[in-house]
């Protein structure tokens, strides 16, 4: 009598808890990273804004990042990869004999020399600053990279000389570091989601 019973309870839990167990969502990665406080700026970035200080005094209120069209993706994909292709990949030290050395490319560039042309042309066409963001990351390899943050009503996408593909952050295999502020062209803030994101997002 105890075994029937038994046994019964155990279809009526089985039959109960399976359906929930199979509801649980599978985690989703945030589509924006999440920043935190104002930090140092690659000391790069620093002498490049001792040389052009106009491009590192641009204040913009906060504001939600823009919608972007159809045509504005089009154009964003493009600028990715005619910069990809306009210029020839050099490290600061081969092509200007000093590390760090960030400017607008000429005739070779470094990875935030295609990040800084990327954004230049983009802000040309439209787009606000605010949403044009320079960003370091950490390569699995552990090398320091640079990127163009651009951020959406729908998220986060970044524009990567390494990648002609025009990505949302999250499906990156970087580790995010830290990011010009949306509020001054010259502050850099944290990013504090920057590193969980590779557990559940890639793979």
């Amino acid at each position: 009598m105890m075994k029937a019973f038994q046994a019964r309870l155990a279809v009526i839990l089985v039959s109960v808890l399976a359906p929930v167990s199979a509801a649980v969502p599978a985690p989703v990665p945030m589509t924006s990273m999440v920043t935190g406080a104002v930090t140092s700026q690659p000391i790069g970035h620093y002498e490049f804004c001792q040389r052009l200080p106009a491009e590192c005094d641009i204040k913009s209120r906060s504001a939600p990042a823009a919608r972007v069209t159809e045509k504005g993706w089009d154009l964003v994909r493009k600028v990715n990869n005619d910069v990809n292709a306009r210029y020839i990949a050099k490290t600061d030290m081969d092509a200007y004999g000093r590390e760090e050395y960030w400017t607008y490319p000429v005739n070779f560039a470094d990875c935030e020399d295609f990040a800084l042309e990327k954004r230049k042309e983009l802000a040309e066409q439209g787009f606000a600053l605010s949403d044009l963001l320079i960003t370091v990351v950490r390569k699995p390899d552990g090398e320091g990279h640079a990127v163009l943050t651009l951020r959406t009503a729908d998220g986060d996408f970044i524009l990567d000389n390494l990648e002609n593909e025009v990505k949302p952050w999250y499906a990156t295999p970087y580790t995010f570091l830290k990011r010009q502020a949306t509020f001054n062209t010259g502050r850099w803030v944290t990013i504090e989601n920057g590193r969980d994101l590779l557990v559940g997002a890639l793979k």
